[in-house]
């Protein structure tokens, strides 16, 4: 009885978690779309990748006559910007929220779908089968200030972990392909694993560089 209460604890906190995450596992999936589908799924990557990345060049005068090229983060700019208005102003704008929310969104989609979680090809503004969800912030109540510029060092733990279970979330994709190709359907136990390993980024993205809580993210795919 006791072991089942911490359990429903542990499950109950994990599900008010300032970010939540579940795809619709599905019951069948096809096999063409499937065995295709880093081909298939180039042009939405192209504009993923158009939305949250921008390069510049700046033409170097000086003796070397080089051009200096660099690039920018949509997310890392907007994690920067966001720092500064908790940090200075003790504000959070409701817009940058809005975009971050609907941005993550919009990357889980385009994530489900390499990684064969869905066949619908990633919309732009429709949910489909990923839920993804995040809890706009009261700063002066929820967040205290200064953390926004320890919390990406205090993530390192979670980075590390996140790494390793990266490779085995990979291979789970790969013998998951497989699986496809000969029986049209993804096994759940490695739906789950890609999914979990996808919330619990979720969740160290929320703490770290959204900033929508300072609640450490537990070490949990649940």
């Amino acid at each position: 009885m006791g072991i089942k209460n911490e359990e429903s604890a542990m499950t109950t906190e994990h599900s008010h978690y300032a970010a939540r995450l579940e795809i619709d596992h599905p019951e069948k999936l096809d096999k063409f779309s499937s065995f295709f589908r880093l081909l298939f799924g180039i042009p939405i990557a192209f504009l993923l990748g158009a939305l949250t990345y921008s390069e510049y060049v700046i033409h170097d005068s000086s003796k070397t006559g080089f051009d200096v090229q660099s690039a920018s983060s949509t997310a890392v700019a907007l994690a920067s910007a966001t720092a500064l208005m908790i940090i200075f102003r003790g504000r959070y704008p409701r817009w940058w929220f809005d975009f971050s929310l609907e941005l993550a969104r919009f990357q889980t989609r385009v994530f489900s779908y390499f990684a064969l979680l869905s066949d619908r090809y990633p919309s732009a503004d429709e949910e489909q089968s990923v839920h993804l969800d995040l809890d706009y912030p009261d700063v002066e109540r929820d967040l205290h200030r200064f953390l926004p510029l320890v919390k990406w060092i205090l993530a390192i733990p979670h980075y590390i972990v996140l790494c390793l279970l990266g490779v085995l979330a990979l291979l789970s994709v790969i013998l998951a392909w497989f699986a496809i190709l000969f029986t049209g359907r993804y096994p759940k136990g490695l739906f789950d694993f890609v999914v979990g390993w996808a919330r619990w980024s979720l969740r160290v993205q929320a703490y770290a560089f959204l900033l929508v809580t300072d609640r450490y993210p537990p070490f949990s795919m649940r």
